[in-house]
């Protein structure tokens, strides 16, 4: 290799490491990750990139551990979506303007360990979000609520939209409170914890949990691949809110070519219109102008 050539190599970008932004250092039960259009079977050790999907079995716990000390942990049948990294919503959308990482909960549990040091993280759910810069914040989301509970630090709480956008004006939540949103409502606050809550909360949540990346440090482990995505699995991805799921189109498009895959869009397709434009582009194509008539023809006339 000559000198001119080592240096371009030695000082080109690297892609796949910029994208690295965490670390998966504990997993009991299984993981399956979506990453770009493929099912992988993760294990300890493996590192994470922005726009990973993460799903955990049920029994099940999970351990991510982030720049700076951050850690956060799923509980069972819990899904999760790397949004972005430290820069934040695309398109720079943010309710407090504050460069953040942001994790979007489908569904289940999550605890985050936020290091004070570290940049701020937002932990969204379809019905609330929660900024955290230093604090412990435990979330549970389902499809009709979303409970939140402080249990150190500060955070400021942002009621979401059904396009996952989020409300201008945010709430300031204390250590000790509980928050609370169900469907079509507003924010509830409360100094309270539910009995409820803190029965069904994962048992491990209870606890601090340990950082484990020191176990790792020069240590790189390959994710198992299993199978292309079928429309099943991604299937809650793709309808979740349209802020979220910007770029999904260009991620997935090539499943199309698959039968399956695109029945179960065209099935669909008004939970996820964007797609039209891939399944019939006919209907997209430009319009070729009205033929001018030819003077030349006897028939012709102005």
């Amino acid at each position: 290799m000559n000198r001119l050539l080592l240096l371009l190599v030695l000082f080109l970008p690297l892609p796949l490491a910029a994208q690295e932004i965490g670390t998966l250092t504990l997993i009991e039960g299984s993981v399956r990750l979506l990453r770009g259009a493929v099912v992988l079977q993760a294990g300890e050790g493996v590192r994470l990139r922005q726009g990973d999907i993460i799903e955990s079995s049920s029994p099940g716990f999970v351990q991510l551990e982030f720049g700076q000390g951050t850690v956060v942990a799923l509980g069972p049948s819990s899904r999760l979506f790397l949004f972005s990294g430290a820069g934040g919503r695309a398109g720079g959308e943010s309710a407090n303007k504050t460069p953040s990482t942001d994790l979007v909960l489908l569904s289940g549990w999550l605890k985050g360990e936020v290091n004070s040091a570290s940049t701020s993280y937002r932990f969204e759910s379809p019905l609330l979000a929660v900024s955290a810069r230093g604090g412990t914040i435990v979330l549970h989301a389902t499809r009709e609520a979303t409970e939140a509970f402080v249990e150190s630090g500060t955070a400021k709480i942002n009621e979401v939209g059904p396009d996952g956008s989020l409300a201008r004006s945010d709430l300031d939540a204390k250590s000790g409170q509980f928050l609370l949103r169900q469907a079509g409502k507003g924010v509830t606050a409360d100094s309270r914890l539910p009995s409820s809550f803190t029965e069904s909360m994962p048992v491990p949540f209870r606890d601090t949990i340990p950082s484990l990346i020191s176990h790792f440090e020069g240590k790189t482990a390959a994710p198992r691949r299993q199978h292309e995505v079928t429309y099943a699995e991604v299937e809650p991805w793709l309808t979740m809110g349209r802020t979220w799921r910007r770029g999904f189109v260009d991620r997935f498009k090539a499943r199309v070519n698959d039968g399956a895959f695109r029945k179960g869009l065209e099935d669909h397709l008004n939970n996820h219109p964007e797609w039209d434009p891939v399944l019939h582009p006919e209907k997209y194509a430009p319009k070729t102008p009205a033929q001018a008539p030819d003077s030349s023809h006897p028939g012709y006339s102005k």
